[in-house]
């Protein structure tokens, strides 16, 4: 039954529409929208010339000039919800944003592997994320919740960490639904991607080039993704 359960629930993956991994098809762009981004060093190295952040940039540039939105990325290495708490106002709030996409939970996750001390607790996660979601929205900013995505490549629950980053964007996705969240589900969408491209069952090099950071085609996957939540009208 369990086995059955799974080929459903890839089946499922491989075949719903990109747009599913909205929880709300679409952000309202307008005219001086300025879009943060904030995170871990996943978002630092997109922030970089060929980074998802800049990928972003580029695509609204070229698709809304006449708006002229800036996009800014705040990414850190390291970084897990206790550091974004620790670093919103100034990173974020003291920009001024119209939305901010929050993109964590791979330090959270990974960090707490050898030392639960060293990660988030799911409590602690939640509450974070909360603080820094409500700090944002407060500030008059559209908040758009990403799940964390992969920590390896390798197919169907093979990667020590999927158990905990499943439960961890389980989390991410009910904080999004309770709070009424447009919802950028990450987790979905490389699961799909990869066990439709990964044939050799690798542990990297599909989206990522160390497990966690993405290649050039995961920033590409990444900003599509991610640009599927704006109105692209």
């Amino acid at each position: 039954m369990t086995h059955r359960l799974n080929l459903l629930l890839w089946s499922w993956i491989l075949f719903v529409p990109a747009i599913s991994f909205a929880e709300e098809p679409s952000v309202k762009l307008k005219a001086g929208d300025r879009i943060v981004f904030l995170g871990d060093s996943i978002t630092q190295g997109g922030a970089g010339p060929n980074g998802y952040v800049t990928m972003i940039r580029q695509a609204l540039e070229k698709k809304h000039a006449d708006l002229k939105i800036e996009v800014i990325g705040a990414g850190i290495s390291g970084n897990k919800v206790p550091d974004l708490q620790r670093r919103v106002d100034k990173d974020v709030i003291a920009k001024k944003p119209t939305i901010v996409f929050i993109y964590i939970g791979i330090n959270d996750v990974w960090h707490g592997e050898k030392d639960p001390a060293k990660g988030t607790m799911p409590e602690a996660f939640v509450a974070g994320l909360k603080e820094v979601i409500g700090k944002c929205r407060d500030a008059g900013a559209t908040v758009v919740l990403c799940t964390p995505s992969v920590i390896g490549e390798k197919l169907e629950g093979a990667n020590s960490l999927d158990a905990k980053l499943d439960q961890y964007s389980d989390l991410s996705r009910k904080l999004a639904k309770e709070l009424k969240l447009p919802l950028c589900d990450l987790r979905m969408a490389f699961l799909g991607h990869i066990k439709a491209h990964n044939k050799d069952n690798a542990e990297k090099g599909i989206l990522t080039s160390d497990r966690v950071h993405l290649n050039q085609a995961g920033n590409q996957f990444v900003a599509d993704t991610m640009l599927k939540t704006l109105d692209s009208k």
